[in-house]
């Protein structure tokens, strides 16, 4: 059993840590890019079935590309962040089945159904961009998850003739306090949780 982490640890990745609206000018190299998925990877999905897909914008050129789709409120810091990652997912995840869940060879079955493939896509895909999240956070970045963009014309941007679909986006870099709101409330335990 591991230990439980710090509470400078919780506070970088829960506590203290805010979705950030305006970013510094440092970059973000290729390097960390990788060192965040590399982290992410290992989060679990149902059947190991890693459905997750994530393009990687830093150029000038490609968030051209993407900021026609974001919607007003989210352009400008979309723009202004060093990383814009589009957080997707695979409809035909389970063609790597055999590779990703070896102990179920007959695993890819599961999904012969495009409704179940796309749902399960979703779910699991949702999974690990949380946990692409939490690896930025951990390796002191900070994030700005956003769903203000249109989905279909960033699919025929990026994923045209690919089975990839958008979920999300989310600015990743070294955030500042401009345009910070005041720490807005959550469901208390009682209001959103029950045991039996």
């Amino acid at each position: 059993m591991s230990d439980r982490l710090p509470d400078a640890s919780l506070d970088q990745l829960f506590l203290t840590a805010r979705t950030r609206n305006a970013w510094s000018p440092e970059t973000v190299s290729q390097a960390l890019i990788r060192e965040i998925y590399d982290l992410a990877k290992w989060g679990p999905t149902s059947g190991n079935c890693c459905p997750g897909r994530f393009l990687f914008l830093t150029s000038e050129e490609a968030k051209q590309r993407l900021s026609p789709f974001m919607s007003s409120g989210n352009r400008a810091k979309t723009l202004q962040a060093p990383v814009n990652v589009i957080i997707g997912y695979d409809l035909d995840f389970a063609e790597k089945l055999p590779v990703l869940y070896p102990q179920n060879p007959g695993a890819a079955g599961w999904f012969a159904d495009p409704a179940v493939a796309r749902e399960t896509a979703l779910r699991n895909g949702s999974l690990q961009g949380a946990y692409l999240m939490l690896a930025a956070r951990s390796l002191g970045l900070d994030c700005g998850p956003m769903s203000g963009f249109k989905a279909a014309g960033v699919d025929e941007e990026f994923f045209a003739g690919t089975s990839w679909r958008t979920n999300f986006i989310c600015n990743i870099g070294y955030g500042t306090d401009e345009n910070l709101h005041p720490r807005n409330p959550r469901p208390t335990f009682d209001e959103a949780c029950a045991i039996l």
